[in-house]
């Protein structure tokens, strides 16, 4: 007798239950851009989901809930991006000036006209109840600029003896810097030179507060012969 598969056993399915709360976070996500927390009502997320709204109770508890659940998502997102932009380009060896003009600029250009920084911009600037959590907090991108300057330092590269203080120094000349000039043309057709210009002069102001200076040759004590004299002297001429 032939056994009748359950939706989780056939490939390519998910349950009923994964894609109703699939719809029902893209739902609310749409709304809360568009129309913000405060005015976003149940009722409508759970209409424009096409589920009930004891479904929607089940999965999320709460409209609270739900937008937490919605804000990680768009963090998430937008922190997993973040991070293969640190690895791609802060990589070990690289001029650090390069490294972090190419970071910058990958960020400004790639980051900000995706629909993920778009969604995580309009939900933080919403005021909901998660993205005032800890746990975001603890999560945002620029901490792991913070811990790359940290190993920066670590390593004698950079002197950030505030690695925090050194990230918001670098965000604000950069990254910010160029947004501002974007404004709200996250689209991002403003002339590329001068986003290139404006991080370019950020990273060398940076660089002149941060950088470690070279390495010095070590001092001569007093009384002992220079032997960098002597290589660039050369031997003595012999009498003739």
């Amino acid at each position: 007798m032939a056994k009748t598969r359950t939706a989780a056993q056939i490939p390519g399915r998910r349950p009923r239950s994964a894609s109703k709360r699939a719809a029902i976070m893209n739902a609310a996500e749409a709304l809360f851009v568009a129309d913000g927390y405060e005015y976003t009502s149940v009722d409508a997320i759970a209409a424009r989901a096409e589920v009930s709204k004891r479904t929607l109770y089940n999965h999320f508890g709460d409209k609270q809930a739900l937008f937490q659940a919605v804000f990680e998502r768009a963090n998430d997102a937008l922190v997993a991006t973040v991070r293969t932009a640190i690895d791609q380009e802060l990589t070990e060896g690289r001029d650090l000036c390069d490294a972090l003009t190419a970071f910058a600029l990958r960020v400004v250009t790639g980051t900000f006209p995706s629909s993920d920084y778009v969604t995580y911009r309009r939900l933080t600037s919403q005021g909901g109840p998660a993205s005032r959590s800890p746990e975001t907090a603890r999560n945002h991108p620029d901490r792991m600029i913070e811990e790359c300057f940290a190993k920066l330092t670590a390593g004698g590269e950079m002197r950030a003896v505030a690695p925090r203080r050194a990230t918001q120094h670098f965000t604000a000349l950069t990254v910010l810097l160029a947004l501002d000039t974007l404004g709200g043309d996250l689209a991002n057709t403003v002339n590329k030179a001068e986003i290139r210009s404006i991080i370019a002069a950020g990273v060398d102001a940076f660089l002149r507060a941060y950088r470690s200076p070279p390495t010095s040759p070590p001092a001569i004590p007093e009384g002992h012969p220079d032997p960098r004299h002597d290589a660039a002297v050369g031997p003595p001429a012999r009498a003739t």
